[in-house]
C-alpha cells in the first residue's frame, strides 16, 4: 500500500522541485513569456467581447449595450441575400483550388531541390524562389495587370493576343491561383527543406547499395519523413479555407468580373468600412470564421484517423 502511495507523483513537483520553486528559479523566463501571454489576451481574446454586435443594431452613438437585441436577423438578411449563394460559392472554390494545386508545389520542389549537389546552385535557386513572397501584394497585382495588359502585355505578346484577361470573369479564379502559387511556392518549401535536412544520410546510402533509385529513395524515404509535416499543413491550410485573401482579390476585381471574384472578405469589408453596416459586416464575418472552425475541427479528425503520427492530434 505504501508503495502505491509513493508511486502517485505531484504534478506540481516535477525532477524534485515544486512549480513554485522552478518559477523562482527561472523567473526571467516566465517574465518573457508573460509579454506574449499579455499580447495575446488583449489583442484576440478582448476583441471577442465585440462579437455581439452581430446580434445588435448596433449604433455606435448609443454604444453596446444601448444597442437594440436583435437575434440572427442580420444572419437571416445575408442567407436571403441575391448574391449570397455566389459568394459562398466563389469563396469555397477558390480556397479549395489554392489548396489543390497550391498544396503539392512546394513538397515537389522541396524534393527535387533536396537532389541538387551543387550547393551553390541550390542556394542560388532557393533564393530565387523565396523572392516573390517578399514582393507586397500591392506591387503584385500590378504585375499582373501590366503582364495581362492588352496592349503590350507579356501574356499576349506571347499568344499575340490582345485580350484582357482581367476582365474575364472565367480567367479570373486561374490569375488568382497561379499568381498564389508563383507568390507563396517557394516560401513553402522550407519547412520541407528543414525536414528533410534532418533525414539520416544512413538511410540514403543503404537504399543505394540495395540499388534504390533516385526515384525509389524519395518515395520509400523522404515522403514518408515529410508525412507529419505535410499533415499538419494540410489541417493549417483546411483552417482557413473560407479565408480568401481579401487584398488581391479587392485589387483585381473588376464590374465585369465580379460573377467570379465576390467573395466575402471583400463583401465584409464593402458592408463595414463602405457602408458603416457593422453589425452586418460583423455577423457575415463571424458566420465565416464558424465555417472555417467547423472544417478544421473536421479535417484534424479525418487526418487523425488516415496518419499513424498522432502528434497534432
Amino acid at each position: 500500500m505504501s508503495r502505491s502511495k509513493a508511486a502517485v507523483v505531484n504534478p506540481a513537483i516535477v525532477g524534485g522541485k515544486s512549480l513554485k520553486r522552478r518559477m523562482q528559479d527561472n523567473w526571467q523566463l516566465y517574465l518573457m513569456l508573460l509579454v506574449p501571454v499579455v499580447l495575446t489576451v488583449i489583442y484576440k481574446y478582448i476583441p471577442m467581447y465585440g462579437i455581439q454586435i452581430a446580434f445588435r443594431d448596433y449604433k455606435a452613438s448609443r454604444g453596446m449595450f444601448g444597442s437594440e437585441w436583435i437575434g440572427l436577423e442580420w444572419f437571416e438578411r445575408f442567407f436571403t441575400a441575391p448574391t449570397c449563394a455566389r459568394m459562398i460559392k466563389n469563396t469555397l472554390l477558390l480556397s479549395f483550388f489554392s489548396l489543390l494545386w497550391g498544396f503539392p508545389i512546394p513538397v515537389i520542389l522541396a524534393l527535387m531541390l533536396n537532389q541538387l549537389r551543387f550547393q551553390r546552385f541550390k542556394r542560388a535557386t532557393q533564393t530565387v524562389l523565396y523572392a516573390p513572397h517578399f514582393i507586397s501584394t500591392m506591387v503584385i497585382c500590378g504585375m499582373i495587370r501590366i503582364f495581362l495588359s492588352p496592349s503590350g502585355g507579356l501574356i499576349n505578346l506571347i499568344a499575340g493576343t490582345s485580350i484582357d484577361f482581367l476582365t474575364e470573369s472565367g480567367a479570373f479564379r486561374t490569375i488568382y491561383i497561379a499568381s498564389g502559387i508563383w507568390q507563396d511556392a517557394g516560401w513553402g518549401i522550407i519547412v520541407y527543406m528543414a525536414t528533410l535536412a534532418n533525414v539520416d544520410t544512413s538511410l540514403y546510402e543503404a537504399a543505394k547499395v540495395d540499388g534504390a533509385s533516385m526515384f525509389q529513395r524519395i518515395l520509400h524515404i523522404d515522403i514518408p519523413e515529410m508525412t507529419s509535416i505535410m499533415v499538419l499543413n494540410l489541417i493549417m491550410s483546411a483552417g482557413g479555407l473560407m479565408n480568401v485573401g481579401f487584398e488581391k482579390v479587392w485589387l483585381l476585381q473588376t464590374d465585369l468580373n465580379k460573377a467570379t471574384s465576390d467573395v466575402i472578405a471583400v463583401y465584409v469589408y464593402q458592408q463595414g468600412i463602405e457602408n458603416a453596416k457593422y453589425s452586418y459586416s460583423t455577423a457575415v464575418g463571424l458566420f465565416n470564421t464558424a465555417v472555417n472552425i467547423i472544417l478544421l475541427i473536421a479535417v484534424n479528425k479525418i487526418a487523425g484517423k488516415i496518419s499513424e503520427d498522432t502528434s497534432f492530434v
